[in-house]
């Protein structure tokens, strides 16, 4: 299997993507079904950014680590995303909760927005973020 961080062209039955894809590997599958989030950074428009896996339900989502209430960080820098119960997303600052499958925020100062979906593919046990600008 290939390093996590390296970008790969992969294809996947099932995938939306007809053809290969090019992206960077974030993590394992059987890793983050084990802690429920991963958070990683990547480059977009040649700007780092953040952004965190979500395993919730049987369903993998990745999101930009950003709330839409202010332009912060959901975690502290700790890598928890998930209220006290394991169902819901949280920002840590003001209390923004989102659903964990869509991002959309229902409680907290930004009712009504959604958290920004990044596109993932899944392929040979890996998860992949589809190649960025």
């Amino acid at each position: 299997m290939a390093a996590i961080g390296i970008w790969i062209s992969v294809s996947s039955p099932g995938c939306k993507h007809p053809q290969a894809v090019t992206g960077l590997i974030l993590a394992r599958l059987e890793d983050l079904k084990r802690r429920g989030t991963i958070k990683f950074t990547f480059r977009e428009d040649g700007i780092q950014r953040q952004g965190f896996l979500v395993y919730y339900q049987g369903e993998v989502v990745g999101y930009e680590n950003v709330c839409r209430h202010i332009a912060i960080t959901l975690d502290y820098g700790d890598g928890e995303f998930f209220d006290g119960e394991g169902t819901h997303l949280v920002c840590q600052t003001h209390g923004a909760t989102y659903e964990p499958l869509s991002g959309l925020c229902i409680a907290g100062p930004c009712v009504g927005a959604s958290l920004r979906k990044l596109e993932l593919v899944l392929a040979d046990g890996v998860v992949v973020l589809a190649k960025t600008k």
